[in-house]
C-alpha cells in the first residue's frame, strides 16, 4: 500500500495547529502567570536569563509554531492547486519516461476535499486526449497515470493496434522505430507513431506481440484510459473504466527526471510539457 502523504500532512497540520492554540491559550498565559509570581518572590537583583531559561517555551511548542504555517502552504499547495509525481513504469512512454517528476494540476476538473475526495465545485471535465492521474479502482490508496481515451457514453474499440470511436478509428502515422534509454532499453525497436485523439497530437508505441483486444461501453461518470506504451500498460482494456471521483488531476509538466540507468538527471526534459 503506497504511502498516504496527504493524510500524514493533515495530520501533522492538525496536532501543530492544535499545539500551538492550547501554548496560546493555556500554557503560556500559566507560564506568565508563574513567571511573575517567581519575579515578585526574587530579590534583587533580578537574574533574568534564569527567569528565561525556567519559563522558556517547550520546544515541543516552538516546533509546532514554525512549522504550522510551512505544513499549512504545503497542504493547501497539493490538496487544491499543484502536486508532484513520479513516473515509475514505462506504461507511458514516450510521452513519459521511468523516472519522470511531474506536476498535475488538482483543480482543472474541480476543487475536492483533501483525504476524502468530494468534488466541492465543478470546474471541468475531462478530454480526450488528456493525460491524467487516477486512483487506481482496484486498489484506490494506489496513484496511477494513463490517458483519456473514451469518454462517457462512447463505445471504444480497440483491434489491430488501432484505437475506434463509436465505430470510427484513431488516426496514426509511423515515424519510426523507438530507440530507448536507461529504463526504457526494452522498448527498443518498437514501432513509434503519432496518434491524434481529440486535440493531443501524441507519440506512442506499438509492438509486434499480441494485444489485448475488444469493445467497452463507457458508463456514465466513468472514463476509459490507456498507456502510450500500448502493449506494456495494464490499463481500461484490462481492468475496466476510471469512476469521475477517482481522478486526482492534469499532468502538465515535467520538471525533473531521475533515471539511475541512464546515468542520472536527464537534463532535456526538465521543463517539459505533458502532450
Amino acid at each position: 500500500m503506497n504511502f498516504d502523504f496527504q493524510g500524514f500532512m493533515l495530520l501533522l497540520l492538525v496536532v501543530s495547529g492544535i499545539l500551538w492554540a492550547l501554548d496560546y491559550w493555556k500554557w503560556a498565559p500559566k507560564r506568565r502567570e508563574a513567571e511573575t509570581t517567581a519575579r515578585a518572590a526574587m530579590k534583587p537583583p533580578i537574574d533574568e536569563a534564569k527567569l528565561a531559561e525556567i519559563f522558556k517555551e517547550p520546544t515541543y511548542v516552538e516546533y509546532a509554531k514554525s512549522f504550522f504555517p510551512i505544513i499549512l502552504i504545503v497542504f493547501v499547495m497539493r490538496s487544491f492547486l499543484v502536486e508532484p509525481f513520479r513516473i515509475p513504469s514505462g506504461s507511458m512512454m514516450p510521452t513519459l519516461l521511468v523516472g519522470d517528476f511531474i506536476l498535475v494540476n488538482k483543480f482543472t476538473y474541480g476543487i475536492r476535499l483533501p483525504v476524502t475526495g468530494s468534488k466541492i465545485l465543478d470546474l471541468g471535465q475531462p478530454a480526450r486526449g488528456d493525460v491524467v492521474v487516477f486512483r487506481y479502482p482496484n486498489d484506490p490508496s494506489l496513484d496511477y497515470i494513463k490517458r483519456v481515451v473514451g469518454l462517457p457514453g462512447d463505445r471504444v474499440g480497440y483491434f489491430n493496434k488501432t484505437i475506434y470511436i463509436n465505430g470510427k478509428p484513431v488516426a496514426q502515422e509511423e515515424v519510426g522505430r523507438y530507440v530507448g534509454i536507461g529504463s526504457g532499453l526494452a522498448s527498443t525497436g518498437a514501432s513509434l507513431r503519432t496518434e491524434q485523439l481529440g486535440a493531443a497530437r501524441h507519440e506512442i508505441l506499438i509492438e509486434d506481440q499480441r494485444a489485448r483486444e475488444g469493445e467497452f461501453v463507457v458508463p456514465q461518470a466513468e472514463y476509459f484510459v490507456m498507456g502510450d506504451n500500448r502493449d506494456r500498460s495494464n490499463d481500461s482494456r484490462f481492468w475496466g473504466t476510471v469512476p469521475e471521483d477517482h481522478l486526482v488531476g492534469k499532468a502538465f509538466m515535467i520538471w525533473m527526471n531521475w533515471d539511475s540507468l541512464a546515468g542520472g538527471i536527464t537534463w532535456g526534459r526538465i521543463g517539459s510539457s505533458i502532450d
